[in-house]
């Protein structure tokens, strides 16, 4: 039976964990920039932004990730022929980036507009009586209290995030963890449970800081009523 350190040895498990990195910080820039959008259109005075920021929030929201990237993969690359590069692993890469920012932004969107839900409806008013429009309010007042409010939630999309990486497999991104796990497995099916705890503590030693983290600046940074 193999060992940790003969596994280790063989195979890049820090390279793996470090693509897994990538794609979520990359992913996470995107999905934030879209939920920002997506939030501001879904408190938007004008009806027709908010059915279309409610109808993407839904449509995405009960979307299968996996249906999501191959999609990109089959959909958008095979077939609309779109792509980032001609290097194979660095179009696939963004490819699956793409992916998951698209599906995350739809919960980026629900949890900022569940700290926005924090700030009194009293603000916006006076906000308006003081000749603000809705963007300057939204940018100004709103927005900044709700990030504020929604500190939790969205560290639990970014752990949710980084735990959804793992299906870039599907998208064909060869050098992360949940390929890396297979073919572990498929040389060295006797360790399958070392090859297991292997990649289950490396994603505990990744998830549990950033749990910390979010606690402590939820408390620090909620708005005290």
């Amino acid at each position: 039976m193999s060992s940790i350190h003969e596994l280790l040895t063989q195979y890049d498990v820090l390279g793996a964990f470090a693509v897994n990195i990538e794609l979520t910080v990359f992913a996470g820039l995107l999905a934030t920039v879209l939920g920002i959008i997506l939030v501001i259109m879904r408190i938007s005075p004008i009806s027709s932004l908010r059915a279309v920021a409610g109808g993407y929030v839904e449509l995405f929201k009960n979307m299968p990730l996996t249906i999501i990237m191959v999609f990109m993969v089959l959909g958008v690359y095979a077939q609309l022929k779109l792509s980032f590069s001609d290097n194979f692993d660095v179009n696939f890469f963004w490819l699956a980036v793409t992916g998951l920012g698209l599906y995350t932004a739809a919960f980026v969107c629900e949890a900022l507009r569940s700290g926005i839900n924090t700030v009194p409806l009293g603000q916006a008013e006076a906000a308006r009586a003081l000749g603000l429009g809705f963007t300057q309010t939204a940018r100004q007042i709103i927005l900044p209290q709700a990030f504020r409010g929604s500190v939790a939630p969205l560290g639990n999309t970014l752990i949710a995030l980084l735990k959804n990486s793992t299906v870039a497999a599907a998208a064909s991104v060869a050098t992360e963890t949940s390929s890396l796990m297979s073919e572990m497995i498929e040389f060295h099916a006797d360790a399958i449970v070392t090859i297991f705890l292997i990649f289950a503590i490396g994603y505990v030693i990744l998830i549990i800081p950033i749990g910390m983290i979010t606690t402590y600046l939820s408390n620090k940074l909620a708005v005290r009523r």
